[in-house]
């Protein structure tokens, strides 16, 4: 039999100039940049300028990023109409799914691989919009419109809430805005280039990408740390939750990482905003249970907590409810995803890997003379 290498755990599918785990020193790194450098010095805007430019923008150029940011922030009105017939009991990110399809179908370009820049830029600018509405549509609330003199992370708070954040909470959101953009041939980012690879339209490729963060093991592990936080309820609780977790054998979200062994390098940055954030909130029972829990795992096993197990709690003490947090993820990957997308275009081969068959052997239709069906006669002419 064929080495299988089930997951494709340890393939390199393709080379990239995007992101890298740095194994000298366990960072992730943005085009060279450690995330944690970018996150506590970069506003999200400036960050997705250096996934798909290769470079941080200069001041001028941050400008105006932020000024054409602003002028596509606005849902399009048969957006919210197609978010409007949805049930509210839909998942988040099918409806989500379903916005970004409407919005490539709007475009006229979508065929048009020469803009695919201009199309990243404009999900970029209007996925807050979408997200941030189905937040307050699910909770029966009206859509709120974007602030021209608020930057990309505090018009997006505004348009969930209709309050401005303090600027504690705008910090902490804009840093997981950051490190949520990139990790390199991820599920969703791999998912992104396959169907890039194909020919297919940049839409076509957030989509499929959207699908795959959808589950509980990419993007959905977000939502199933907050779960997990409610079940065990309090830090008195957690050692003896997660014991019996273990016994049965459970997945702990928010706990391990394929690429990253000896911790993931975007937790220290995330915890800190969790801590602000538990301040600011006067809520010291979700830093509790935090701590209860990463210490009930650390006595059990060397498995240490990924970007997940601090940012859920983070966004549930925001306010955000729990289906919204992978479409956040979504917001913030969008940057990443169409990087890979420019990327797969630009030295293009079609990913079609092969399969181990292991299935019965060949066999026929009772009835069918095997020998008497046509064969190809076709005949192809060499030439020189």
């Amino acid at each position: 039999m064929a080495d299988i290498k089930k997951g494709l755990a340890g393939v390199i599918a393709d080379t990239t100039e995007i992101s890298k785990v740095n194994p000298d020193t366990n960072s992730l790194l943005y085009r060279g940049y450690p995330v944690q450098e970018l996150a506590l010095t970069q506003p999200f805007e400036a960050v997705a300028h250096l996934l798909w430019h290769g470079d941080l923008p200069t001041d001028e150029q941050l400008a105006a990023l932020r000024a054409k940011e602003r002028e596509h922030r606005a849902l399009p009105e048969n957006v919210k109409k197609v978010m409007d017939a949805l049930p509210t009991t839909a998942h988040p990110m099918d409806v989500v799914r379903t916005a970004v399809s409407i919005v490539g179908a709007n475009d006229p370009t979508t065929e048009d691989a020469s803009a695919d820049l201009e199309k990243a830029f404009r999900l970029f600018a209007v996925l807050p919009a979408i997200v941030s509405y189905e937040q307050r549509r699910r909770n029966g609330q009206e859509l709120v419109e974007p602030r021209d003199d608020l930057d990309y992370a505090a018009n997006f708070l505004w348009m969930s809430f209709g309050e401005e954040a303090d600027p504690v909470v705008v910090e902490a959101f804009n840093q997981s805005m950051v490190l949520y953009a990139e990790h390199s041939f991820n599920a969703s980012t791999f998912t992104a280039r396959v169907i890039t690879s194909t020919l297919a339209d940049l839409y076509s490729a957030v989509t499929g990408a959207i699908g795959a963060l959808k589950g509980h093991l990419h993007g959905g592990a977000n939502e199933a740390v907050m779960q997990v936080f409610e079940e065990v309820g309090s830090a008195d609780r957690a050692d003896a939750w997660l014991q019996s977790a273990l016994d049965e054998k459970r997945k702990i979200m928010g706990f391990g990482h394929r690429v990253y062994k000896n911790g993931d390098s975007r937790v220290p940055t995330m915890r800190a905003a969790l801590e602000r954030l538990v301040e600011h909130y006067d809520r010291p029972d979700m830093l509790e249970i935090y701590r209860a829990l990463e210490q009930a795992m650390a006595d059990r096993k060397p498995i240490k907590p990924n970007l997940d197990f601090p940012s859920g709690p983070a966004y549930a003490l925001i306010g955000f409810d729990v289906p919204i947090f992978t479409p956040l993820f979504v917001a913030a990957r969008v940057t990443g995803w169409t990087a890979h997308i420019i990327e797969q275009r630009a030295n293009n081969a079609l990913i079609r890997p092969l399969s181990e068959y292991v299935g019965v052997d060949e066999r026929h239709v009772p009835g069918i003379d095997a020998e008497a069906l046509p064969e190809d006669t076709s005949t192809i002419e060499e030439t020189e």
